[in-house]
């Protein structure tokens, strides 16, 4: 232990503690904009300096080590004068545009300029202006970043796919996308992990709130809503509502009252996707098609972006299902368009999604019968759900219990569980297990394929499961560079798998792009967790014991993996590597 000693209080901490940490341990908060624990220690914005008894110059918290005898002081004149003039520096070449920026009320160089009482920038201002597509489901805005590295570090270190890079040269370094490239012209997976270790709106998402008002407003228009079953697990901590008093009942009541005429619950249609990939599961294994490799699951479109550009000889690999928030769309296009007499042009088919993505996905076009368009036209993350709800003047605690709309209204514990890493997977093994024995296994039999965490196993959970004398082996993983290093071993023969699920996000869709910001705090396992507990709660916990999903299958697909199932629930992505940027191909 090491004993030292700050702001006047004695403490005492382990060995090689940073004093950053030292501090934080013991309640004592020292400001910070570039630092992310054990991803970007570099001291680059040198907000966190603090002064060292008995030395000149000042030292930066959170990349050097408490020594014994230490007495330091975390926010003494010297370090205010130092800390305000950083920051005035900083604010002299970013856009101080807050009320116009996604990021305004939470903005760490915001705060940290608010907490200095810092009402004047002394210094010329300079912005640097980069041209940037702003189509592309990914905003960056040059004039608001301070070049921190948060974004390229979490790219590097996490994500492995290094879409990020420091360019030019002293006063013009900064911050592009790698090798030269476009945005477009890289292999970005749209994770967004980028976006939430931001500190400030330098990176954001695109803005699709504008579409749904105008859809909601347009009386040739039927908006139906479907909302994903992470989104749950998150809008509450934006709006101010405890975790139990945050549920998608709320947020169906909350789409009522800003116009939607329609509200369905993304768990419904996850239940299909197990019904499809499960089914598709048991014929590949069955046929001996997984013996070189395992299948691996399509409904993370991060994932798909990343397996297309990364290994595109894996493809032929991925189940051919479609992702939960694409299937509901076709569905309701078809199923639903035809059970209240619309013609699909007339449905506006609006995506609630943890996910950034998504916003690519939803490109995937359509082509069935008479119809061709797209299965859902606009897709918002939780972020822009809490916008529009604020933006609509709806108070939180006025929100009540609404259930969604029929016929697709039923879900189950499996279908809840798929926002979680982990979650996919022990879903699609209950129902290939009761497509296999005939019978249910238990709920809980296979929940050893649930993470353990992030940097539990580099974020990977084997498990092997017996059904009678067939063994299968099942391996979950989270994060990209997680599952490069997992692919690496598959490719080497140094491991052997039947059925992988892969979620681009750490700790899966929870964890995802477009869920609520807070500052250096991971909570997509605490999240995650509540997921599970819904599972448990839930009357049916087995994707084929849906009674809204029977009912389709009799009124309309006949059965999983059918003609009619192939042609809307489906898709070919060996036919759309030419369409890497979208990740999907025209069905016919």
């Amino acid at each position: 232990m090491v004993n030292l000693t700050i702001d006047g209080k004695q403490i005492s901490v382990k060995e090689n503690t940073t004093i950053m940490d030292a501090a934080d341990q013991n309640g004592i908060s020292i400001p910070s904009l570039c630092y992310l624990k054990g991803i970007n220690e570099i001291a680059a914005c040198r907000v966190c300096v603090v002064e060292l008894e008995g030395k000149e110059k000042l030292l930066t918290a959170c990349n050097n080590v408490a020594e014994e005898g230490m007495v330091i002081y975390t926010n003494s004149p010297k370090v205010r004068k130092h800390r305000r003039n950083t920051v005035e520096l900083l604010l002299s070449q970013h856009d101080c545009m807050c009320v116009t920026c996604p990021r305004s009320g939470n903005c760490s160089l915001q705060k940290v300029a608010n907490d200095l009482d810092i009402l004047d920038i002394p210094f010329r201002q300079v912005l640097e202006h980069q041209k940037w597509n702003k189509e592309f489901p990914l905003i960056r805005n040059s004039e608001k970043c301070i070049k921190c590295m948060r974004c390229i570090q979490v790219c590097d270190k996490v994500q492995g796919l290094n879409i990020w890079d420091l360019e030019g040269t002293g006063s013009r370094t900064t911050v592009n996308v790698s090798g030269h490239k476009t945005i477009e012209e890289s292999a970005c997976s749209l994770c967004g992990q980028c976006i939430t270790h931001c500190p400030t709106g330098a990176l954001s998402e695109r803005s699709d709130t504008g579409k749904v008002w105008k859809a909601i407003a347009d009386p040739d228009k039927i908006v139906v809503v479907q909302v994903a079953p992470a989104v749950r697990a998150a809008w509450g901590e934006q709006i101010g509502l405890p975790l139990e008093e945050a549920t998608i009942g709320k947020i169906m009541d909350a789409l009522k009252r800003m116009g939607a005429d329609y509200v369905f619950d993304t768990v419904f249609s996850a239940d299909l996707t197990i019904m499809e990939e499960a089914q598709e599961f048991v014929e590949r294994f069955t046929r001996g098609e997984l013996k070189d490799r395992p299948m691996f699951t399509s409904c993370c479109p991060g994932w798909v972006r990343f397996i297309k550009s990364q290994y595109p000889h894996l493809v032929k690999y991925l189940s051919t299902a479609k992702s939960p928030q694409q299937m509901f769309g076709a569905a309701m296009k078809t199923y639903f368009a035809q059970k209240i007499g619309v013609s699909p042009e007339k449905i506006f088919a609006v995506s609630v999604m943890p996910c950034t993505a998504k916003k690519a996905e939803c490109e995937m076009e359509l082509f069935y019968e008479e119809y061709a368009g797209h299965d859902v036209d606009v897709v918002v993350t939780t972020r822009e759900l809490v916008k529009m709800i604020r933006s609509a003047h709806i108070r939180p605690e006025t929100l009540k219990d609404v259930e969604s709309d029929r016929p697709m209204q039923e879900g189950t514990g499996a279908g809840v569980i798929f926002g979680a890493t982990g979650g996919v997977m022990e879903a699609a093994l209950r129902t290939a297990y009761a497509i296999i024995k005939k019978e249910n296994p238990p709920a809980d039999a296979f929940k050893d394929v649930r993470s353990k965490g992030f940097n539990e196993n580099n974020g990977v959970q084997e498990a092997d499961f017996m059904v009678d004398d067939i063994k299968v082996r099942t391996a979950v993983v989270s994060g990209l560079g997680n599952t490069r290093a997992l692919l690496k071993k598959i490719e080497s023969g140094e491991a052997q798998y039947d059925f992988v699920e892969v979620m681009a996000c750490p700790g899966g869709c929870v964890g995802g792009g477009g869920q609520p910001i807070h500052d250096g705090e991971e909570l997509a396992f605490e999240r995650g967790k509540n997921l599970y507990d819904l599972d448990e709660k839930m009357q049916i916990r087995h994707s084929h014991e849906n009674p809204d999903i029977q009912k389709m299958y009799e009124e309309y697909f006949e059965k999983p993996v059918s003609h009619k199932a192939h042609l809307l629930l489906h898709t070919d992505h060996l036919d759309s590597m030419s369409k890497y940027g979208t990740g999907y191909t025209k069905l016919k």
